[in-house]
């Protein structure tokens, strides 16, 4: 198996920040874009959120083919098709002559962007020795908060200065460049142990998984922190297009730079685990996300953007610790695992227009933050509650 900081280690580990890179460059792309696109076409701000839901949705479910696929078929094929697949689906974005096309295929891009954040940490485990694996998911979740500001960053910039459709086809260009460099770099499998592929047993993996009280708490909390995390930034590039403020698209896309606060909070998570454990990891980063929120009701632009990049440090804190606490945790099929913690996650980010809808009608901003906190609170105690389980399992542990 492959050895921490070894030039297998490195290239393996470079291959998979790459393609988490492009996942999240074109996710992310329209976010910056959404004010310019709900004025184009005329819609609400509840129906062009559905550009960036439907996308999560679809990834969302997508998830639950692909893990259980790659435990039975492998999953070197999965993340090299699924990147090509997504960048061709850019560049359909950029010729979506209406609102429904426009949504559809988004859609559509969704169920391509899931097969490589499905399987990328289970091959991890599968490639990769258990010390090896702490610091390249570390670097990995870094890779998606760089992937982040990149997509917002290119398209906010270029879709204010060409227009959204150049955008796009920027991003699926610069998609494509990657892919075949994302090829070239990830090595062989060498350590993958296919299972035969039975429905019945996916399905009894899953509904394993889910009877694990332990791993579904770190589902719920994955799922319900990133609904908050993600949808804060949507709603915020609504309150900051408007006045006060008045900010356009390249402005709203710098804004996505406070991601770099989580790039730091997921490369620094290794660490705080082993100081922590990572049940108080993720209660520790869950506390941060919540004090950003409370920043960003003060109304100096500043403050704002201190605001979320101290957020987007906690989230990522708590999400690196919980997507590699998941990969550990599953005694058989990982891939399945793995999906299912990234099922929650990206359908706690579809379904947060609708939590957050009724909030923002009723205060606007302040409303948005205290949505936030009711679902924080939630999330922050089940992660105390998953460290006393943990603190238990581990006295058993000692005592026999």
């Amino acid at each position: 198996m492959i050895q921490a900081k070894s030039a297998a280690w490195w290239r393996a580990t470079l291959a998979l920040c790459l393609g988490s890179m492009l996942v999240f460059i074109n996710l992310y792309a329209p976010q910056p874009l959404l004010p310019e696109l709900r004025h184009s076409h005329d819609v609400t701000t509840l129906t062009i959120g559905l550009v960036m839901s439907l996308a999560t949705l679809t990834m969302a479910l997508s998830l639950l083919i692909y893990g259980p696929v790659s435990d039975a078929f492998g999953r070197q094929a999965i993340m090299r098709f699924s990147l090509l697949a997504a960048a061709c689906a850019t560049l359909l974005v950029a010729l979506a002559p209406n609102i429904t096309s426009l949504l559809l295929l988004r859609a559509l891009q969704g169920i391509a962007l899931g097969g490589l954040p499905a399987v990328a940490i289970a091959w991890m485990g599968d490639e990769f020795e258990p010390a090896a694996m702490v610091p390249a998911v570390g670097l990995y979740i870094a890779a998606n908060t760089l992937g982040g500001i990149g997509g917002r960053v290119i398209g906010g910039a270029i879709g204010e200065w060409q227009g959204a459709e150049v955008g796009f086809l920027s991003i699926g260009i610069l998609s494509l460049v990657g892919v075949a460099l994302f090829w070239r770099l990830l090595p062989a499998s060498t350590d993958f142990k296919p299972q035969p592929f039975r429905p019945s047993r996916a399905i009894g993996q899953l509904l394993g998984h889910l009877r694990n009280p332990l791993l579904l708490t770190a589902y719920l909390i994955g799922g319900l922190n990133f609904l908050i995390f993600i949808n804060q930034y949507s709603y915020m590039t609504f309150r900051l297009a408007e006045e006060p403020f008045g900010l356009g698209p390249s402005w709203l896309g710098l804004l996505f730079l406070t991601y770099l606060g989580g790039t730091l909070g997921s490369s620094l998570s290794a660490k705080v685990v082993t100081r922590l454990t990572a049940p108080y990891s993720m209660a520790l980063g869950i506390a941060i996300l919540a004090c950003g929120s409370a920043m960003t009701l003060i109304p100096v632009l500043g403050l704002i953007v201190l605001g979320l990049t101290v957020g987007a440090f906690g989230f990522f804190l708590c999400h690196a610790t919980a997507s590699g606490w998941v990969g550990r945790c599953a005694t058989e099929a990982r891939g399945s695992a793995s999906a299912l913690y990234l099922t929650f996650y990206y359908l706690g980010a579809s379904l947060g227009p609708v939590w957050f809808e009724p909030f923002w009608q009723w205060a606007h901003w302040p409303g948005i933050v205290g949505a936030s906190w009711l679902v924080l609170a939630m999330t922050f105690f089940l992660a105390l509650w998953l460290g006393r389980r943990e603190a238990g399992r581990e006295q058993k542990a000692l005592a026999h």
